[in-house]
């Protein structure tokens, strides 16, 4: 099959699991602050770590062309940039393995992945930023296989893109600056490739300082000293998050797992330079996401889990694995195998204490299946002045706010509690 047409098809079937799936509700986390950010269609001026510049700016522009609200608009990015993204990783897996159904089973797999497939069902940046993400990597790719030195200058600008989606893509930089190198003979591309994203990066810093904000505010924020906290831990803390960033890669991509380490064997073995940009990229990322001082460092991850999911493929390709085409249909059994997981450890007596725990917001389903739709409302929960066995005023503010708001748009309490 071409493979112009074989991404195509992906971005659609994607592009419908992502929509049957999506949240009913607007849901727990930072959901209600970015729909609240773009109901109030103010343009972002500032590119901090927090206000996610171009994420929020795209919502505003998608919602004021098609003339829908926050939500659908959002809903309508993060469900096509999803979708988009498992596209290219097909694309890329394909330019590098040359092999067809190794490249649509790690797109498969990618795109079922618990972290991706969530954050592509939520109210969230981080499907936005893979998308850019996702590019970078298939420029760098590209530019290594084949003789098109475009790819060279694209690898920056997309990484540079990247910057002002989210600032931690600053931890791909070592990964940038190696492939470079490696392509140091090609003097006008190469130079030309960093002094666009110097100009992409630097721009961050001079739009922040001419808002009057901090040197450092592109990579800081008022709001938590997540990074210093991180640096806190005592010995056995950092051992635990170390054990759990496994848990989360298995969760992620359970026996394709294996495959993932063996392409990153073969790649090695088969070139050495593209390996080692990628691992610089890897080694960043992972091992930031991993001691991240924050609750939902898992989300971090998506940049590295991009750069496995490609590895996978790379993997599969391998002529030792040829006999496995025929099996390669197992990854559509994905989905099965979290709702099978969901229904043994709600019969446990600490899966039914901890669904009992997190119920206010949809238990036990909340942490272990992907889909979001039929889910609990944040809005729901804060018109209705229920109660939370832990800490979540920093949700339910944004959403007192966002309900206010509605309110002066004409909304009732009880069309509010059905968003």
């Amino acid at each position: 099959m071409n493979k112009s047409l074989s991404a195509v098809f992906l971005f659609i079937i994607f592009l419908g699991i992502y929509y049957c799936g999506s949240f009913s509700k607007i849901p727990f986390a930072d959901c209600v602050g970015f729909v609240l950010s773009a109901e109030k269609g103010i343009w972002e001026t500032t590119a901090t770590a927090t206000s996610h510049f171009l994420y929020i700016n795209t919502v505003i522009f998608i919602k004021n062309l098609a003339g829908i609200n926050a939500i659908e608009a959002s809903r309508f990015l993060v469900v096509s940039s999803g979708a988009a993204t498992v596209s290219v990783i097909y694309l890329t897996v394909k330019s590098i393995s040359k092999t067809e159904w190794a490249s649509i089973t790690a797109a498969f797999v990618f795109g079922f992945s618990f972290t991706f497939w969530r954050n592509a069902e939520i109210v969230e940046v981080y499907t936005y930023n893979s998308f850019w993400v996702s590019l970078f990597f298939f420029s760098v790719i590209k530019s290594f296989t084949e003789n098109k030195r475009i790819y060279i200058l694209l690898s920056s600008v997309f990484l540079g893109i990247s910057l002002w989606v989210h600032i931690q893509n600053i931890l791909l930089i070592p990964a940038l600056l190696i492939f470079l190198f490696y392509f140091r003979n090609e003097k006008k591309y190469a130079a030309a490739s960093l002094l666009i994203f110097v100009v992409l990066f630097s721009s961050l810093f001079i739009l922040n300082i001419s808002q009057g904000l901090p040197f450092k505010s592109p990579y800081s924020s008022d709001q938590g000293t997540w990074v210093e906290d991180s640096l806190k831990k005592d010995f056995i803390q950092y051992v635990k998050d170390f054990f759990q960033s496994f848990v989360y890669l298995i969760y992620n991509f359970n026996l394709f797992t294996y495959f993932g380490i063996a392409g990153i064997f073969l790649l090695y073995k088969t070139n050495r330079k593209m390996f080692s940009v990628f691992a610089a990229g890897a080694v960043c990322v992972y091992g930031f996401s991993t001691f991240y001082a924050v609750s939902d460092n898992y989300v971090f991850f998506l940049p590295f889990n991009i750069i496995f999911a490609l590895s996978i493929g790379y993997g599969l390709s391998s002529i030792k694995y040829a006999h496995l085409r025929k099996f390669s249909w197992v990854c559509l059994l994905i989905p099965v195998g979290y709702f099978l997981l969901y229904k043994v450890i709600f019969l446990t007596e600490k899966g039914k204490e901890f669904h009992s725990f997190k119920e206010y917001k949809g238990g036990l389903s909340y942490y272990i299946l992907p889909w979001m739709n039929n889910n609990v409302g944040i809005l729901e929960f804060t018109i209705d002045k229920k109660q939370a066995p832990e800490p979540i005023e920093w949700m339910t503010v944004s959403a007192v706010e966002y309900i206010k708001l509605l309110k002066s748009k004409g909304y009732t309490e009880d069309q509010i509690r059905k968003l």
